[in-house]
């Protein structure tokens, strides 16, 4: 018989099979239905009886990253979106660590319910897994004069709540929390590890790929009036939630922009500075990086753009820090050098300052096996971790895209030496290396064979010194 597990809210059932039971679209909070999409989360209602955990709700609303792609979210789709899953290797068992983790996608995009995220592999090395539905795009970082700021922000810790006041129905320990997250998802992490509002939520942390994006509160207001325009609507809750979802994905895209949207920094006491510069000494960190994270988005670029000068400008590097660039790297050709400036400015070093400024036990990683899909052009691009970190290579779209079918037999062996390395640390706090100390600067690097080494990006690490990664504005 499938087990049971009683939650505040209600009793549900989950799904045994192949050494996991998994639990699915259970909610941490009410649904998004009008104006409730700009507000903070609400207590979902309680239910009587047993509710079958046996499917993911509806995705929360959003569009395609891409202008013909197409989006997992649907017009007309329930707004009872704001839920988790939970993968368990025994319910029963009781004081197994937990692992929470925080989709990326941009920030206006993502759903819990892609199959590259499922837990059941990761369950199995002796862990809780949960994932999560959180708002994006407009309804997760949109400003508006009467709302709440960082929405997106507010779900995850209305969902880390239920996980403390949950998950020993499900084996783990509400006391070994910890939250791990990619790109968007990873900078969700260091803000919540960042952020007084997280404390005794969780303890550990894992950031793969922090990105910026991080916004100051006059450019969320003018994508806001911008948007308010053209919808010809004013800016506050009561319009907006009269609004359709998608009337305001209609109009939300700016040229030149991948996505229009990031979180606030500053004007509340959630996100008052950048995460990396205040991150709480009691949560331990990994954060790692990709070795070529933006070959992933150079792809999809003109070759035109794709001048160290135009990499210089887009991150407001000046004329000093690309020469030094140049200096550093005399053998890169023009293109690699732009790839290299985008994968610093945007992932690898936001991530970096927030090893190195972290006032407590920290550590560093850099992915730099290359993938040999798509002929190798893609190296170690971003992304390339999730599929080994979930140990779901194989069969998934994600996976399929960054490793290729097959699936190489290095891809095998470094999945299984990450997820390992992740589960001992969300278990005992130790992943197996070194912590990263100023001086030492000792990281891990994944690749085969995995070593350890000092100041994998000690060039770029000295540039940014100088030209520190703020919040954006105009650019």
């Amino acid at each position: 018989m499938d087990p049971l597990a009683q939650t505040a809210h209600g009793a549900v059932r989950g799904r045994a099979g192949d050494g996991v039971v998994s639990f699915k679209g259970i909610p941490y909070a009410a649904p998004l239905a009008g104006p409730a999409r700009f507000e903070a989360p609400a207590e979902p209602e309680r239910w009587d009886g047993v509710r079958e955990a046996d499917r993911f709700t509806a995705d929360v609303p959003q569009v395609s990253l891409f202008p013909d792609g197409a989006s997992s979210w649907s017009p007309g789709d329930s707004p009872d979106c704001l839920s988790v899953n939970v993968w368990t290797p025994d319910p029963g068992a009781g004081g197994l660590p937990v692992m929470v983790w925080i989709y990326g996608g941009a920030y206006i995009l993502g759903s819990s319910r892609a199959s590259d995220y499922d837990g059941a592999t990761l369950a199995r090395g002796g862990v809780v897994v949960v994932t999560l539905n959180y708002r994006v795009g407009f309804e997760g970082f949109g400003w508006l004069p009467d709302a709440p700021r960082n929405r997106a922000f507010l779900d995850q810790l209305a969902a880390l709540r239920w996980v403390r006041e949950n998950i020993a129905a499900f084996g783990g320990d509400p006391d070994n929390v910890t939250i791990f997250g990619e790109s968007a998802g990873a900078a969700s992490v260091a803000a919540l590890t960042a952020a007084d509002a997280g404390r005794g939520l969780f303890r550990r942390a894992i950031g793969q790929s922090i990105a910026n994006g991080f916004q100051t509160e006059a450019r969320a207001r003018r994508t806001a009036e911008r948007i308010a325009g053209a919808l010809g609507v004013p800016a506050t809750v009561a319009d907006f939630g009269r609004l359709p979802s998608e009337a305001i994905h209609a109009v939300q895209a700016a040229r030149g922009q991948i996505t229009p949207y990031g979180p606030l920094v500053g004007g509340d006491d959630l996100v008052p500075d950048l995460p990396w510069n205040r991150l709480r000494a009691e949560v331990d960190l990994i954060a790692g990086f990709n070795r070529d994270e933006y070959e992933l988005f150079a792809l999809l670029e003109p070759p035109e753009r794709q001048t160290p000068a135009s990499a210089a400008k887009a991150m407001a590097l000046p004329e000093s820090a690309l020469a030094e660039y140049r200096a550093a790297h005399p053998g890169l050709s023009d293109r690699d050098l732009y790839v290299l400036i985008m994968s610093d400015g945007v992932f690898r070093v936001p991530t970096l300052w927030s090893a190195r400024n972290h006032p407590g036990r920290a550590w560093c990683y850099e992915l730099a096996w290359a993938t040999p899909a798509l002929g190798g052009i893609l190296r170690a691009c971003h992304a390339l971790d999730v599929p080994l970190v979930f140990g779901n290579p194989a069969g998934r779209p994600l996976g399929e895209l960054l490793l290729g079918d097959p699936v190489p037999a290095e891809a095998e062996t470094l999945s299984k030496e990450i997820r390992k390395a992740w589960v001992a640390f969300a278990t005992t706090g130790d992943p197996g290396w070194p912590e990263y100390r100023e001086g030492e600067a000792l990281a891990r690097v994944w690749d085969l064979p995995v070593s350890v080494v000092s100041d994998p990006v000690a060039a770029s690490r000295r540039i940014w010194e100088s030209v520190p990664v703020g919040a954006a504005d105009a650019r």
